[in-house]
């Protein structure tokens, strides 16, 4: 499948509600609160609004087609390098050290939220405190990282995080909840927050663990109820992406319940690409197969949906390139927050492009890509929406590569192509040759 195919899929997707004008904002004095939710091991063609016919999202279809969807938004290719980067705002080369690793020292959304009168939490998966051999323990708690609640799986153990899950509340030791299902109760402590703090600014990131694998059922699942909840089989993963969708529908009826809908803006994404295993049929009957801890587009392509009624141009489709570093000064503009010279974030706010305006968008993206497991590879590359290039001087056209088989050499890409190729070359040549970690 081309990459041509599978972009316009996408595209045409996401067009079909067609635009609305832009609602009014409420006037209000109430500052801008932030919910920032995270799937995990999930890329755009998973969702229906993208074109996916293999699973059903009613509201996350509904987010998108009276918020923002932007059908250009990428990850990095795995879950760890991700989360570092979305929640710094920093590329990976400034300070990926280690997988399963972030390093105490580093500056979060966090703390930017809570140094400027938010209450903040987090809940789902955590994975950033060291679990292995040398780096146990040597990386960040959640406090350390600016939150001040939090509900979490994958601390420093791992054991289940869907049926019987194993939590960690703070101020309480791990707990193994019988007869309750993790994500149901990830779910609720961010609910239960909103409506704590329903009176008072507030910054819940919700690093969900879904759909991520062993894929096993749900509690809507048909054997849920005759007590089979932690057989693994892959037709799981399709109630599992449709959960997901359940509980969006339960946090917007929270802010709905609450009147907090128009000054609360909410962003959906993904952490990469998704699972290997899984093969999604999309809506014009192609298939595309998960490309989770690949550096081509599927691997990277992720669903980025943002909802806030009165303030998001409703309706509307955004083609330009967002990376995850761009998550941070978006939801900072969004709530009049100055990020200090101290964070060195890397990211462009596209919080313009939100309001249908036309902003500051992107003419590249870079990624470094190390997540320094046994057996990794390094990998440097820079990229638009057609060409890329690596730092070993392999280039692609991921207008009609989408495998990324056809090696490029150089002055064979014609005039456009060899323009680029010099651009993205340029952006290798400024990125640090390797990464440069704090040191812990």
């Amino acid at each position: 499948m081309s990459t041509r195919m599978f972009l316009s899929i996408l595209l045409l997707a996401g067009t079909v509600f067609g635009a609305s004008p832009m609602q009014s904002h409420a006037q209000t004095d109430k500052p801008t609160n932030v919910i920032l939710i995270m799937a995990d091991d999930i890329g755009a063609e998973c969702l229906s609004t993208y074109g996916s016919a293999s699973y059903k999202t009613p509201n996350l279809d509904k987010l998108a087609a009276t918020g923002v969807k932007f059908t250009e938004c990428h990850s990095q290719p795995l879950c760890t390098p991700s989360r570092v980067k979305i929640m710094t705002g920093r590329m990976n080369y400034q300070n990926y050290e280690q997988f399963g690793i972030l390093n105490p020292r580093e500056k979060t959304f966090g703390h930017l939220f809570r140094d400027n009168g938010y209450s903040t939490c987090v809940s789902g998966k955590w994975q950033l405190y060291g679990r292995e051999g040398e780096w146990a323990g040597k990386g960040s708690m959640p406090d350390q990282l600016g939150f001040q609640r939090y509900a979490l799986w994958h601390i420093w153990s791992r054991s289940s995080r869907y049926a019987e899950p194993e939590i960690f509340y703070q101020g309480e030791a791990p707990k193994i909840y019988k007869g309750a299902y993790g994500p149901d109760l990830f779910s609720k402590f961010v609910t239960d927050f909103i409506e704590e703090k329903k009176d008072k600014p507030f910054f819940a990131y919700y690093p969900m663990t879904l759909p991520h694998g062993p894929h096993v059922p749900t509690p809507n699942s048909d054997v849920w109820a005759n007590g089979d909840r932690l057989v693994k089989d892959e037709k799981y993963f399709k109630d599992m992406v449709e959960y997901i969708d359940v509980i969006i529908g339960n946090i917007v009826e929270t802010l709905e319940k609450n009147g907090l809908r128009e000054n609360t803006l909410l962003i959906f994404t993904g952490d990469n690409g998704t699972s290997n295993s899984i093969t999604t049929t999309m809506q014009d009957g192609s298939k595309i197969k998960g490309g989770k801890g690949h550096t081509d587009t599927r691997g990277t392509l992720v669903p980025l949906i943002v909802s806030w009624p009165g303030m998001a141009k409703a309706g509307s489709v955004c083609n330009d390139l967002i990376g995850f570093t761009d998550m941070m000064p978006t939801i900072a503009e969004a709530a009049g927050i100055e990020i200090p010279e101290s964070y060195k974030a890397d990211g462009v706010s596209f919080l313009p492009q939100i309001k249908g305006e036309t902003g500051t968008p992107r003419d590249w993206l870079m990624c470094y890509y190390y997540p320094q497991r046994k057996s990794d590879k390094k990998f440097r590359f820079s990229y638009d929406k057609r060409w890329k290039l690596y730092d070993d001087g392999r280039y692609y056209d991921m207008k009609n590569d989408i495998e990324e088989t056809n090696v490029i050499p150089v002055g064979e890409a014609g005039k456009e192509g060899e323009e680029r190729r010099k651009v993205l070359q340029g952006v290798l040549d400024k990125a640090v040759k390797g990464a440069a970690p704090l040191g812990i």
